[in-house]
């Protein structure tokens, strides 16, 4: 159990949160939610005694062994992939160090022997003989190989030490564990492992994470950050955001009625402060009128951009055809003989661990890769617009302001118009001034999202359009993408995402061919799963 008592935090002069009174039990998951800049990250920190906070405590029981995903992904580099992972338990790994050290002395002296006999039993105490079997075990799960086992960690990719360090994170049975963004860099099949994992867990679970499906897989408890306070709400992310919007709208309405109210008391103030028979009533109005005050709305630290596409025209028939496309990149052929003709109004998801395939066939339709062989065609009434995975190019002039930037896009260079347009964008204020060189890469996102919604295109194609975004700027595009009237093709490793938008699921699989369904997201899946795949 983790129990916070009046935590408060100040950061940099800011309040980011204060007077946090929680209780986190085992057997639950609490996932920690909160717009960009709330302070997830830093509220798990507090959790794992990282950072102290401004006032109050964290309470956590003695006898408690905790675990925490870590972010530094050159701290082990040294080390072979198995001891990394068993480092998830530092006692037993000190042990078992200790333990082989004695046993490869030359020298072995009976006292040797007697603390060699002492730890063999707090090795046997914590399950120390069924480590490495258990580290390969999470390690599989996690689509990491054997061969890899002794390789030292230096050597693996991004994406395999971050496996390395969630294995790291889950060995050992810890009592609590912290998690902050587990999936990053995890293909489909390792996210469902993981999600069974933890399902299983039956320790306090506590994770920050911007993919609502795994929030949605795993949550019993939200904690919401937001208007400077930690609140815990029962239920997943799509019960707390429902609840949110129900709740926003009850306030609203609360607050109509109150409007309506005051309307209606300063219209008689007006009608009868001058009549002398109504004038006591027309004062005690007026003082009523003095108590009675519109609350504003609570202002959230929640900021949803507005995303439309809408076409400039309605596409015909014929959208697109493509035949027989191969591609060799570096050596690789990602792309083998790729066909198949795209339908009015169908939204196609590309999915499956050959990223490289489906980058390169979004670039050959966008007309920015050739192919190596095959051909396609785009209809004559369609209109395309594309978002690249890598938009870096858009930004290379690093002296333009934002509105400037904006301006090469825009049909109307009027500064209201463009103004208004990025406000929508939440760039607001001087905003709008900042060099492009400086912006995050949600910002870039956003900008480049805002260039999509200016062409008025009947097509899209987007590849990997939810990196660098919060829930916030996600739930925004993919309403946006499933009320766009038009094609959409996209590539996501967002399974909700994919499941609410996708008609059709086209997987290019790792030798460059496809599988080609028309079908939702889960259905594809299940599909996979009944072909042993």
């Amino acid at each position: 159990m983790i129990t916070v008592s009046n935590v408060s935090l100040l950061f940099g002069g800011t309040k980011l949160f204060a007077g946090a009174d929680l209780k986190f039990t085992p057997g639950n998951c609490y996932g920690i939610i909160g717009a960009n800049g709330a302070g997830k990250s830093t509220f798990l920190k507090i959790l794992s005694g990282e950072l102290e906070p401004t006032t109050g405590e964290v309470s956590i029981p003695k006898e408690c062994r905790m675990s925490v995903l870590k972010q530094d992904q050159f701290q082990f580099d040294q080390y072979p992939v198995i001891d990394t992972v068993i480092m998830g338990n530092p006692k037993l790994y000190q042990v078992m160090k200790e333990k082989d050290a004695l046993y490869e002395k030359p020298d072995f002296s009976e006292e040797d022997g007697a603390r060699a006999a002492e730890l063999e039993g707090e090795f046997a105490e914590m399950n120390g003989w069924d480590a490495e079997s258990d580290s390969s075990r999470l390690l599989t799960g996690l689509g990491i190989p054997p061969e890899l086992y002794g390789t030292p960690m230096g050597e693996l990719k991004g994406g395999e030490k971050v496996k390395v360090l969630l294995a790291q994170a889950l060995f050992g049975q810890p009592d609590i564990l912290l998690l902050d963004e587990p999936t990053n860099n995890l293909d489909v099949k390792s996210i469902q492992w993981l999600e069974d994992f933890l399902l299983d867990f039956p320790g306090t679970l506590v994770v920050v994470s911007h993919d609502r499906h795994f929030l949605n897989t795993i949550c019993t408890h939200i904690v919401d950050i937001d208007f400077n306070q930690c609140r815990m709400y029962v239920g997943n992310y799509d019960f707390w955001y429902e609840s949110s919007k129900l709740m926003q709208s009850v306030m609203r309405d609360q607050n109509k009625r109150r409007e309506d109210k005051i309307k209606e008391l300063q219209s008689f103030i007006q009608r009868f402060s001058a009549n002398k028979s109504k004038s006591k009533q027309a004062t005690s109005r007026r003082k009523l009128l003095d108590k009675l005050t519109v609350e504003e709305m609570p202002v959230s630290s929640r900021r949803y951009p507005w995303v439309a596409f809408k076409p400039d025209r309605e596409a015909g028939k014929d959208i697109l055809e493509v035949k027989g496309i191969s591609k060799t990149i570096d050596g690789v052929k990602v792309l083998d003989n790729v066909s198949f003709l795209v339908a009015k109004g169908e939204k196609i998801a590309f999915v499956g661990e050959n990223e490289q395939g489906q980058t390169a066939l979004l670039r050959i339709l966008a007309g920015e890769l050739e192919p190596d062989e095959g051909s396609f065609k785009w209809g004559t009434t369609t209109s395309q617009a594309y978002f690249p995975k890598d938009n870096s190019a858009y930004f290379n002039n690093s002296e333009l302001t934002m509105l400037q930037w904006f301006a090469q896009y825009s049909p109307d260079d009027t500064e209201t118009f463009m103004r208004g347009f990025l406000g929508r964008m939440l760039f607001s204020g001087d905003d709008v001034y900042k060099k492009v060189a400086v912006l995050s890469g949600g910002e870039k996102v956003r900008c480049m999202l805002s260039r999509m919604m200016l062409t008025g295109a009947n097509v899209l194609m987007l590849d990997q359009p939810t990196n660098h975004l919060d829930l916030e700027s996600i739930t925004a595009v993919n309403n946006g993408l499933c009320d766009f009237p038009g094609n959409v093709l996209f590539t996501s490793q967002d399974h909700q995402f994919i499941q609410t938008i996708a008609d059709r699921i086209i997987e290019i699989h790792q030798d460059g061919t496809i599988t080609d369904r028309k079908t939702t997201y889960d259905e594809y899946l299940e599909f996979k799963e009944s072909q042993g795949n």
